[in-house]
């Protein structure tokens, strides 16, 4: 990022990008006697992914975003099929709950298994296995016609497509020059948070007009076409194209054994690291806290918006669907908030600062600002979902929480990726993404108990309170961030 601002990226997602990079060229690959010739020619290199012809750069990204749309469409399609479960199985509320939470559990390994095998084989290695496979556990979820296989294969799928959320950020920084590449990756940004919102929509027309498998056939339809642009996609990894085109040239044959020593290595730091800093680092110990929190709270709209709707306002099961879309209003006016800010706050106060030198803290202001949408939005909802009101409040009143959820979600991603340097942004964004999807699906395995016991007014109330009093950590790593930086254990700014 240039300083002076001149040639800064237009998305509030940019840092993501430029830290998969950095990442990416970190990883120990051993290269062939002819690497360093290639090296040497590779910004006019026909195969160096920058200089790609648009058509298929435009087939990537069409690819990497309708892969993460699916994926996380994939997390909220089986909840309008709760009762339609529980009746084809026998089985009760919150059991009829497990092939949604499973699923959320298996999105949770994206960047331990992602990351290591895309930064040693390439990139397209993990599309054309991953993906197919994903699809295919899918399928055989619709088949079945047993409770305990169906949450196997819900979870195999989630295990599979979990990848399809951590490597496109890569691919999109190697195939895009700095200038472009903003907008590429604000588009698909906004896919893992527009695929949950839709998703209940495909869901509840599939149910009420056909039977639950329908859930999972309108999810592998989607496939169809992914399926295909993968198969056209060519590969991004430049350490790998570098090594095949030192290979092919020189018939040099890398080390197997030496492969495997990379990846063991990747593999164990990646598994271990994540644990050690969620309890140990502060910075990453708070904003886990506060991002997972809200994600297992807007999980549990998936079963808080049908059961109010259907008892409160007695909606159909497509009525209850439509609801969902105040979660996509949300995150598409979170988007709107984040780059508003990256462009009036984050980039005059870069140019401000002397060359060379950052301030991460400066990331945060979507999160001071969204943190107030969430429990405002809890307790709008909460106390207004009753016969005496109409239904257009609570509705409207899911909008200001999905809009401080992203806000939250990715200036704190954005803060805390821009603070650690080096390889330790893998263990950042493996421990970010394991606290959110594991608290996002254990959340709606309880909330009916909740309801029942405290009625949905105070049990949604009790989650507002959570809200607020979590409100103060973006402004804490703001004030006293630097100092807490300065007392990390590992590599920050």
């Amino acid at each position: 990022m240039a300083d002076d601002g001149q040639h800064q990226e237009s998305a509030i997602v940019e840092n993501f990008v430029d830290k998969e990079s950095t990442l990416a060229e970190e990883v120990p690959i051993v290269s062939a006697p002819d690497i360093h010739d290639v090296t040497l020619h590779w910004d006019q290199h026909p195969q160096n992914p920058l200089n790609l012809p648009a058509r298929k750069r435009s087939i990537l990204m069409i690819m990497v975003s309708l892969a993460a749309f699916i994926t996380s469409a994939a997390t909220s399609v089986v909840t309008p099929a709760q009762s339609a479960i529980q009746k084809a199985f026998n089985v009760s509320f919150t059991q009829s709950l497990l092939p949604l939470s499973l699923y959320t559990f298996a999105l949770g390994s994206g960047p331990v298994i992602g990351g290591p095998v895309s930064e040693t084989v390439g990139r397209m290695p993990v599309y054309y296995v991953a993906f197919p496979l994903g699809a295919l556990f899918t399928l055989g979820a619709g088949l079945t016609s047993n409770f305990a296989a169906l949450c196997f294969l819900r979870t195999a799928a989630g295990f599979c497509w979990a990848p399809m959320l951590t490597v496109a950020a890569g691919s999109i920084a190697e195939t895009f020059s700095a200038k472009a590449r903003g907008g590429m990756m604000a588009l698909y940004i906004l896919m893992p948070f527009l695929g949950p919102g839709f998703g209940p929509i495909f869901g509840a027309y599939a149910v009420s007009r056909h039977d639950w498998r329908w859930t999972q056939w309108v999810i592998l339809f989607m496939t169809i076409p992914c399926l295909i642009l993968i198969a056209f996609t060519p590969e991004t990894f430049p350490p790998v194209l570098k090594r095949r085109i030192a290979s092919r040239e020189s018939d040099y044959d890398i080390p197997k054994s030496t492969l495997l020593a990379n990846t063991h290595q990747f593999v164990t730091v990646t598994l271990s690291r994540p644990v050690h800093m969620l309890f140990t680092e502060p910075i990453v110990s708070f904003i886990c806290l506060y991002t997972a929190i809200n994600f297992g709270v807007l999980f549990c709209y998936f079963a808080a918006v049908p059961y109010m709707v259907e008892k409160v306002y007695s909606f159909s099961t497509e009525q209850a669907g439509l609801v969902f879309f105040s979660i996509v209003i949300g995150s598409t006016l979170g988007f709107i908030t984040l780059v508003l800010c990256d462009i009036f706050f984050y980039r005059p106060k870069l140019r401000n600062l002397p060359p060379g030198q950052g301030s991460p803290e400066h990331r945060l202001y979507p999160a001071m600002i969204g943190s107030i949408g969430l429990p405002l939005g809890l307790f709008w909802f909460a106390w207004t979902s009753k016969s005496s009101i109409s239904w257009a409040s609570p509705v409207a009143a899911i909008v200001p929480y999905a809009w401080g959820n992203l806000c939250v979600f990715v200036s704190t991603a954005q803060y805390a990726l821009e603070t650690y340097h080096g390889n330790v942004l893998a263990s950042v964004a493996s421990a970010m993404s394991l606290a959110r999807y594991v608290t996002a699906g254990a959340f709606p395995l309880f909330i009916m108990n909740m309801y029942k016991a405290l009625h949905l007014d105070w049990a949604i109330s009790l989650f507002g309170f959570v809200a607020v009093a979590l409100v103060p950590i973006p402004f804490v790593l703001f004030k006293f961030g630097p100092r807490i930086r300065a007392k990390s254990k590992y590599e920050t700014l």
